[in-house]
């Protein structure tokens, strides 16, 4: 017999061996007609559809009726049938940049408080100063250094000894004065040495330290000069006799173009640190220190000097008192809140001391002009005015340094100025 192909087989057999038990009854039932009604009996029966299409019925009725499960998108509608409300869906929305418009013209203002200033721990903001009276005392030194070497230049050009002498001596021991407080207050001598190693235009006690250097040494020359008549006339001494008037001379004058630089630079020193009431004070600080330093070079040669030679002294009195009166009035009212420590405490009775001191000194060299007496009072009272200011400026300056408030509400003012003027 001859073997051919295997006959194909049906549709139905292959369908018969993919899906056997359950899965064929599965298949027929997507085959047949009348399975395929079974199955849509059994997902939606008569009943169920009735009951949601009568869910639908009872939800229009609702939305209409004001009860219902539509009921609860309105809040009344919520709180009818008992149902946590939805957003509310009957308010109109809030207009959020109507309320910021409102603001702008001067409504409320929505915004955290301002905090009070405190400081941490209880500490102060700013370190106060470490310096101690000896830096103040250097401050008074520097000054009469300067004065009293001015003082002298004036008698030298006008051909009055007495005045020229007394200058030179006093600037001599007051600028010895002035390097010991200095060294004093850096803890050791090398340390000044140190500073010498570097010349910064930038920093004022740099500056300072050149200034005090080139001064120091003018000034010594100019007051061994004035031992040249108590030395023989022959011999080495004779020959030093005849030199050191000259060169005192130079050396006088040389010491007098220093002054003025010795006499400010302090107020430029302190007007460049961070204390609070030294720092905005920059602009009167030079002049209350050019100022006292002229008066107590003035006070120098009314004490010392006859009152025929005393005229140089006399004006540079008046001349002194007024920038020092001038720069005090203005530390005192120009500057605020940083006033304040200038007014009040050790500063402000030291302040009040010297403006009267002052004005006593200066009536007395003008109303005294032939009495030797009043002449003498009235210098006494320009040194101890020059003493009184320089400490209580520097009084000052440290007492705002440990009051938190004299930093914090200053910076707070001009940062509103400051809005203010972008606004």
């Amino acid at each position: 017999m001859t073997s051919g192909p295997a006959p194909a087989p049906d549709q139905a057999t292959v369908d018969a061996r993919r899906a056997t038990g359950p899965d064929r009854a599965a298949m027929d039932a997507r085959t047949t007609g009348a399975d395929r009604a079974a199955v849509d009996a059994a997902r939606t029966t008569e009943p169920d559809r009735g009951a949601v299409n009568g869910a639908r019925a009872t939800d229009r009725e609702g939305r209409a009726g004001g009860t219902g499960v539509g009921a609860a998108r309105t809040d009344s509608g919520a709180a009818e049938v008992r149902l946590a409300p939805h957003p509310p869906r009957d308010v109109a929305p809030v207009d959020r940049s109507a309320r910021r418009r409102r603001a702008g013209r001067g409504g409320e203002e929505l915004r955290v408080p301002e905090a009070e200033f405190t400081s941490y721990y209880g500490r102060p903001i700013l370190k106060a100063p470490v310096w101690r009276w000896d830096i103040a005392a250097y401050l008074f030194t520097g000054g009469l250094a300067a004065g009293s070497s001015l003082l002298a230049a004036g008698g030298q050009l006008t051909g009055r000894p007495a005045l020229r002498r007394a200058g030179r001596v006093t600037a001599l021991g007051a600028v010895t004065a002035s390097a010991y407080f200095l060294i004093h207050d850096l803890g050791r001598p090398s340390r000044f040495h140190h500073m010498l190693r570097v010349a910064k235009p930038t920093s004022p006690m740099s500056v300072g330290t050149w200034i005090l250097s080139a001064f120091g040494p003018a000034a010594g020359v100019a007051a061994i000069a004035e031992a040249a008549p108590w030395l023989p006339e022959r011999g080495v001494l004779g020959l030093a006799r005849r030199v050191l008037p000259p060169v005192g001379q130079a050396a006088g004058l040389a010491a007098a173009a220093t002054a003025p630089a010795l006499a400010t630079y302090t107020g430029v020193l302190l007007a460049g640190t961070a204390v609070p009431s030294w720092h905005e004070a920059y602009p009167e600080l030079p002049t209350i220190f050019a100022g006292s330093a002229l008066a107590s070079g003035a006070g120098v040669g009314l004490i010392a000097a006859p009152c025929a030679q005393a005229g140089p002294a006399r004006r540079m009195a008046v001349a002194g008192a007024a920038l020092e009166l001038l720069g005090s009035h203005s530390v005192e009212t120009r500057l605020g809140l940083l006033s304040e420590p200038y007014r009040t405490g050790r500063a402000g009775r030291l302040l009040r001391v010297g403006r009267a001191l002052t004005a006593a000194g200066v009536a007395g060299a003008l109303v005294g002009r032939r009495s030797r007496v009043i002449s003498a009072l009235s210098g006494g009272a320009l040194l101890a005015a020059s003493v009184a200011t320089r400490f209580g400026i520097f009084y000052g300056g440290v007492a705002s340094a440990r009051d938190p408030k004299y930093t914090v509400v200053p910076q707070r003012e001009r940062v509103r100025r400051r809005e203010a003027g972008e606004g």
